[in-house]
């Protein structure tokens, strides 16, 4: 009886031993580590493209920021049945009334305060030169006419440097206005036409991918909405408390004081902390030791209040950014692009963590459904899967 021949068995690759002979552990950390390097590399040129178009990449992530707070506000004023046009301007209206009126006041208390304030330095100036004429800081009036000297020689020497950097803030200050223009433009075509402008967005992807690309967009418009709107609250909160602190302790420039603190409490850890340090050293120049005392016992009840009281109750799992995690962001920030950087970095985390993290729970039955997405009224940039399903372009 004969029987079939045996198939021939199949190549062995001349690599296969020595692949076999490399620890399963060591395989897999090689294949983590050149995919970390891929994306580490790509990671690097957005960041290398994005500091080379500054000019045009920081007024576009302001005007988004400021979309993420006047969008909501203005769906809310037309799902109230306000028309789309007064909604819109109202809420522009309403952002220039509160930046006028806090350039405003501040300007009236300096003009108003500034008298006071050149006796009262005159004052300090004195008591500081006084101290420090005392050991063990040993500085007369002579070291400091002599610092004075060599600061009026260096001033003479490097007068053409100077004027070169004057010439720097008149092309920073064209930079400046093209900004403000972009990020006007943008915030009002995010407003005006928002939906659609997400709809174009989307269609640049394939066409399975879509889907997958509009959950994500949708969950990390309501984390940047949610973040900007628990700033605002907590920077409201933290100016009230430490300028109306300044104001009944007599601190000079109290309402410059609480404007500092507001727009620093929107640099998580660093701003708060910043902030309050200027209104401590306010208080101690101008006050004496005890006045500042007292003012740094209102600095960190303030700070106190907003950790363990505002920032839970506001909070809650809208944004899921651990704290370890907000100060290696903000430290990573402003060394990449120094203050910018740091304004950036908490809301750059969070809404890419939230993004990443509905990518990944898309289509999965055991996965929590995600909040219902902002209706297409508000402005708000988003746009239903199954209204992508209907484009009729022919992308794959």
């Amino acid at each position: 009886m004969s029987t079939a021949p045996e198939p021939p068995a199949p190549p062995v690759s001349p690599t296969a031993g020595v692949t076999e002979a490399i620890p399963r552990g060591l395989r897999i950390g090689a294949a983590f580590a050149w995919r970390l390097l891929v994306v580490g590399a790509a990671i690097a040129v957005v960041v290398l493209l994005a500091t080379r178009v500054a000019d045009i990449v920081i007024p576009f992530l302001i005007a988004l920021i400021l979309s993420a707070l006047l969008v909501p506000f203005s769906g809310w004023l037309q799902r109230h049945r306000w028309p789309k046009w007064l909604a819109i301007l109202t809420a522009w209206v309403t952002v220039f009334a509160v930046l006028v009126g806090l350039v405003l006041l501040v300007t009236e208390q300096v003009r108003t305060q500034l008298p006071a304030l050149k006796d009262q330095t005159a004052q300090a100036v004195q008591s500081a030169q006084s101290l420090l004429a005392t050991q063990p800081f040993g500085i007369t009036q002579d070291t400091v006419n002599g610092w004075v000297g060599s600061a009026t020689s260096w001033v003479q020497q490097h007068a053409s440097d100077i004027g070169s950097g004057a010439l720097r803030v008149g092309s920073s200050t064209v930079h400046v206005l093209e900004g403000v223009f972009i990020v006007i433009f943008v915030t009002l075509f995010s407003l005006i036409d928002g939906p659609r402008i997400w709809r174009w967005v989307t269609r640049l992807f394939p066409r399975a991918a879509r889907p997958r690309i509009d959950a994500a967009g949708q969950a990390g418009w309501r984390t940047l909405s949610s973040f900007i709107r628990i700033q605002l609250v907590v920077a409201v909160t933290d100016a009230i408390g430490i300028g109306v602190g300044a104001l009944i302790l007599g601190v000079p420039l109290a309402i410059p004081i609480a404007v500092i603190v507001f727009f620093g409490a929107f640099i998580p850890v660093v701003g708060a902390i910043v902030a309050g340090a200027l209104a401590v050293v306010i208080a101690l120049i101008f006050n004496g030791w005890v006045h500042a005392l007292i003012m740094l016992g209102i600095v960190i009840l303030v700070q106190q209040l907003e950790s363990h009281v505002l920032h839970p109750l506001l909070t809650g799992s809208a944004v899921k950014v651990h704290p370890l995690g907000i100060v290696l962001g903000v430290t990573a920030g402003s060394a990449v692009a120094g203050v910018v950087g740091a304004f950036f970095a908490v809301p750059l985390i969070a809404v890419a963590n939230s993004m990443i993290g509905a990518a990944r729970r898309y289509g999965s039955p055991s996965s929590p459904p995600d909040d219902p997405a902002p209706e297409v009224s508000s402005g708000a940039p988003v746009l239903a899967a199954s209204d992508m399903s209907n484009e009729g372009d022919d992308r794959p």
